[in-house]
């Protein structure tokens, strides 16, 4: 079928942004050696406002073949000016690139609401984060040290932490802003150059942000933007031999094939995957905190959040009086225009995320789960599901196992601390937990007993590129933000130099 052309004025009704409909109204191509192309194959395809169903723009089909020309041109800068930048260099580049995010941080939060349908307060707030992460990084530029080691008094040895190379990067569609710069920006300031793939769905604010790079003056070829589908293009850079690194950020299913096919020269991966977080509230805890906290913990991003809170483990001896107030609070919720400062739940991202989730509340319902709350998807225009607070829920339950990626809570009963750790560690995923108490003792005891990459106490959500983010188990290998994606994008080198 034919793609649509788009109608700015329908898909971007109401924005009175010039700089966000120019945008809209450019042809959006693939980023390849520091000029903008078309998809050898000539192929677009649609990308979506999810609040209205309207096509927003026909983005560049890139496949295999356009990956094969971004690492040449990757290699070819690698090799070339790129390898003769020094670190203070670096770091005045990711600095450009921070002050450019900041200074157009509506109009990527705009372009991110519009193209993902997040609550335009949040897509704003992680255009700001991706600022900072960049100004992290710049830091980090002048600090990537070698060590010298004791040796023979004959003999001088030293390490040199050396960039890994020509890195493949796929970002997933449910935070690109974020993601963009949590896998570019330590890439940089070790070294290295990219081939970045946005996730089908949410291309937009990434080309966008490919603009803002060639206005910061970032070299020919050291960042490529290959948009198109996970079966083709992505496939390409997973499996590609001249390229020797991948980071992802994704589902654990596409993770496993990503895995599988780095095997063919034994590419460097890195991967951040699904979750299916405890959020265990004890019967001590502030729930004046912990209700609203807890509810952000699973509607964030309408739900669509890989560490989302969405097994929520009550004490049993104050369960009925939680779930109320639960409930109460995310009746209050307001769903709707993403664009409405007000609203704090938007639609979900794409009509096969819709039908994922309204296939699992159906799925709770039948294995006996009773809704509290929602139970149900809205009618009408955008793919819109309010939040879900299943009760009666069994931790062995489908709706308690898999990741649903909606606004939807199973609420679980547990006796005592025991019993949490075990019900909250019974999962094949560890990304994230958190755990409500006035008790210090107590949460430093369950925070050490969760197998979970991130632990939050009487909190939710809470991330800062200073520390390190990544899962346990299917949740993912290795860590990204912090000093650790430091390892992530450099290897090692050993020098033994002889003394007369």
């Amino acid at each position: 079928m034919a793609a649509a052309v788009p109608s700015i004025e329908k898909a971007a009704a109401g924005i009175k942004s010039n700089a966000v409909l120019d945008f809209l109204r450019k042809p959006k191509q693939l980023l390849i050696n520091g000029k903008w192309v078309s998809a050898k194959s000539g192929k677009t395809f649609e990308t979506i406002n999810p609040a209205n169903e309207e096509v927003l723009a026909l983005a560049a089909e890139g496949d295999k073949a356009d990956v094969d020309e971004a690492v040449k041109a990757a290699r070819k800068a690698l090799e070339g000016k790129w390898s003769s930048i020094n670190p203070h260099q670096r770091a005045g580049y990711l600095l450009k690139i921070a002050d450019l995010i900041e200074a157009h941080a509506d109009e990527l939060g705009t372009l991110e609401s519009l193209n993902n349908g997040m609550a335009i307060s949040l897509a704003k707030g992680m255009a700001s984060g991706a600022a900072d992460t960049f100004r992290y990084y710049a830091g980090w530029a002048t600090k990537i040290y070698g060590e010298t080691n004791p040796s023979d008094p004959s003999v001088f040895n030293y390490t040199l932490r050396e960039p890994v190379g020509v890195c493949g990067q796929i970002i997933p569609w449910n935070g690109p802003i974020a993601m963009f710069a949590w896998k570019i920006a330590p890439a940089l300031a070790c070294g290295n150059v990219s081939i970045i793939k946005p996730a089908e769905q949410t291309p937009l604010t990434a080309l966008r942000l490919g603009e803002l790079l060639l206005e910061a003056g970032i070299p020919d070829g050291v960042v490529n933007i290959i948009t198109g589908f996970g079966e083709t293009a992505g496939a390409a850079i997973a499996e590609h031999p001249d390229i020797d690194k991948v980071a992802f950020t994704g589902s654990t299913e596409v993770g496993k094939l990503i895995l599988k096919a780095s095997a063919g020269n034994l590419k460097r991966v890195s991967l951040e995957l699904g979750g299916k977080s405890p959020n265990i509230v004890f019967a001590d805890a502030n729930l004046d905190q912990c209700i609203p906290t807890s509810l952000f913990g699973f509607t964030m991003l309408s739900g669509q959040v890989c560490c989302a809170g969405t097994r929520v483990f009550v004490q049993r001896d104050f369960h009925d009086e939680f779930v109320d107030k639960l409930a109460k609070q995310a009746s209050q919720a307001k769903a709707g225009d993403p664009l409405d400062p007000k609203t704090t739940i938007g639609p979900l991202v794409s009509k096969e995320q819709f039908d994922r989730v309204k296939g699992y509340l159906d799925i709770g319902k039948k294995e006996g789960a009773q809704p509290k709350l929602g139970g149900e998807v809205r009618n009408g225009k955008g793919y819109f599901v309010d939040p879900t607070i299943f009760t009666n829920v069994k931790n062995n339950m489908r709706i308690a196992r898999e990741e649903i990626f909606g606004p939807v809570a199973s609420v679980i009963p547990f006796k005592d601390e025991n019993d949490a750790v075990l019900q909250g560690n019974d999962t094949t995923y560890g990304l994230a937990a958190a755990v409500w108490t006035n008790d210090v003792s107590r949460a430093h005891k369950v925070a050490r007993a969760l197998k979970a990459g991130t632990v939050w106490v009487n909190c939710y959500n809470n991330i800062d590129p200073i520390s390190p983010f990544g899962g346990y188990k299917q949740s993912g290998i290795g860590r990204e933000l912090g000093k650790h994606s430091i390892e992530l994008y450099t290897q090692i080198k050993s020098v033994y130099l002889k003394l007369n």
